[in-house]
């Protein structure tokens, strides 16, 4: 399909104003890398979504979904096709103690919404950047909280455009996975079940873990987050700390001096140099202790071309 017809097309599903071509989406993830997108959509209702997906599907065009970025890295040769962002489905409600959250919305926002709601079980969720579908995709988790612990049921959309709910046990969620990605399931919101606490209690704990989070992290750079899940037996972190990785640089990305566990954007890398760095981690890694580090961090898109 020709751009153009492709452009129009569009136009009538979601309207002029949210789409944008060639978008550059290292505007888009936190560690600031990757390049264009052709079309970037961001719908503003969950029928929009809908016919988005199932526009894409049926015209056989390549359709990826991005979230806020956060635990991502997309390649310098960008993204081909549709490139669908939910920034703008972000509402947080509650109903009791019970909270439903729009996908787009910062899960770190669903859990100061319970907060002021004196709702506890999110606490956890206080220094995870990434957005509420992201934290349901990899079942994100800190400090022994994790999603499949408070979540009940959620919203998605099928990778052929029908609109289900789903519970929270239909998600096969363990550490750091779910089934979202193989299935091919768009979220559009979670619905988390809570219970009523103290507020001075619950702040506590939110404010201890922030410590703790700005403390530890090299929150002063670009970063991905933590770029490997933790290794049966072992912490990723010590494995790269003691394989005397921290420090280490290709090009602009470096093994942060502050936490081993994170790979930071300290002179305006590339997508090619922090993939690289992620493999030369995982390759010492392995040489020294014989652990394979598993990537917690996506990586999509194109190679630039050369």
């Amino acid at each position: 399909m020709k751009a153009e017809q492709l452009y129009d097309d569009l136009k009538v599903i979601v309207s002029k104003k949210n789409i944008e071509k060639d978008k550059p989406l290292k505007e888009y993830t936190y560690t600031k890398l990757g390049g264009e997108a052709d079309f970037f959509v961001t719908p503003e209702t969950y029928e929009q979504v809908r016919r988005v997906v199932k526009y894409a599907y049926e015209n056989r065009i390549p359709f990826t979904l991005l979230g806020n970025g956060s635990n991502l890295i997309i390649k310098d040769g960008g993204i081909r096709g549709i490139v669908m962002n939910l920034e703008k489905l972000d509402k947080i409600t509650n109903d009791g103690a019970t909270i439903t959250a729009e996908a787009g919305a910062r899960i770190i926002d669903v859990s100061r919404f319970a907060l002021k709601q004196h709702l506890t079980g999110l606490e956890f969720a206080c220094g995870i950047p990434g957005s509420v579908g992201g934290a349901l995709f990899m079942n994100a988790g800190a400090y022994g909280g994790e999603v499949k612990d408070v979540l009940s049921h959620t919203t998605v959309v099928t990778r052929t455009g029908e609109l289900i709910q789903l519970e929270a046990k239909d998600l096969d969620l363990s550490y750091r996975t779910s089934n979202i990605p193989e299935k091919g399931y768009i979220v559009l919101d979670a619905v988390f079940h809570l219970r009523e606490g103290n507020y001075n209690e619950i702040k506590a704990v939110m404010d201890d873990l922030t410590y703790k989070r700005e403390s530890k992290q090299p929150l002063e750079y670009p970063s991905c987050g933590s770029v490997f899940k933790r290794p049966p037996g072992y912490y990723a972190g010590k494995l790269i700390q003691d394989s005397h990785l921290q420090g280490s640089q290709i090009g602009g990305a470096q093994v942060s001096t502050k936490h081993a566990g994170f790979i930071v954007n300290i002179d305006n890398a590339t997508a090619e140099e922090y993939i690289a760095l992620i493999h030369y981690v995982q390759h010492k890694v392995k040489e020294n202790f014989g652990v394979t580090l598993e990537r917690e961090v996506r990586i999509i898109g194109e190679d630039l071309e050369k």
